[in-house]
């Protein structure tokens, strides 16, 4: 708990991944890649209840060999490659109720740590927003980037004035980094989605937020590991 609030964390893995088959329980690491974030939730203070959402009996098995409980199988019409993570969190909200506050947690970002979790916690819970979605800096300014014209021709996207300035003086910018997402229940199941007006952005490290989606990604990942 949280100021006596109930949290509920989800982590969602569908077994049908096209760009990495397996994906979520391939070897990462040394160990299969869900049991990074599995493992980084347990050491959270504040979670009460953690579990998985997945349509995958493989998936299930793994997740709870590293303390996850597993308790629905989530209908395959919710894993599709057209299924949004949005639709996977509400199934499990009408699976498991009483808690006051959902979290979800990417398998896919297993470089994230508990006391990432709990910053997101306490800043949602500890604040007036309703949700709070993990972001980072990215490597490259927006302000930096060109859309191609007529004729190929390089138009900055936020004007010319822009160019000429040192990185450092450009405006900060954030973009999520597919961690973790929190809101509240409530508004949760109104709104479906953890993006609106009432959302704040919890700043992770660049090095915590690698994002796992192909096999180059992986491929980073082990060099991570092998430098620590």
């Amino acid at each position: 708990m949280f100021n006596q609030k109930k949290i509920l964390a989800v982590i969602p893995a569908r077994g049908g991944s096209k760009g990495v088959p397996g994906k979520n329980i391939k070897c990462a690491g040394g160990k299969p890649l869900i049991a990074w974030i599995i493992e980084a939730a347990r050491t959270s203070n504040y979670i009460d209840k953690l579990i998985l959402s997945s349509d995958d009996n493989e998936i299930i098995k793994v997740a709870r060999s590293f303390g996850c409980e597993a308790p629905f199988v989530r209908p395959a019409k919710l894993a599709r490659d057209e299924s949004s993570s949005s639709d996977a969190i509400l199934h499990a909200l009408n699976e498991i109720e009483g808690y006051d506050y959902v979290m979800m947690l990417q398998p896919t970002s297993p470089l994230t740590a508990g006391e990432d979790i709990d910053g997101c916690i306490s800043l949602c819970i500890g604040s007036n927003f309703k949700s709070v979605v993990s972001v980072t800096e990215p490597d490259k300014s927006p302000y930096w980037m060109f859309k191609l014209g007529l004729k190929n021709k390089l138009e900055p996207v936020f004007g010319g004035k822009y160019l000429k300035k040192r990185r450092q003086d450009l405006p900060l910018v954030y973009m999520p980094n597919g961690a973790i997402y929190m809101a509240e229940v409530e508004w949760f199941m109104i709104n479906q989605s953890f993006y609106s007006e009432a959302t704040s952005g919890y700043v992770m490290q660049r090095e915590r937020s690698l994002d796992i989606d192909s096999a180059l990604d992986f491929e980073l990942f082990e060099r991570v590991m092998n430098n620590k």
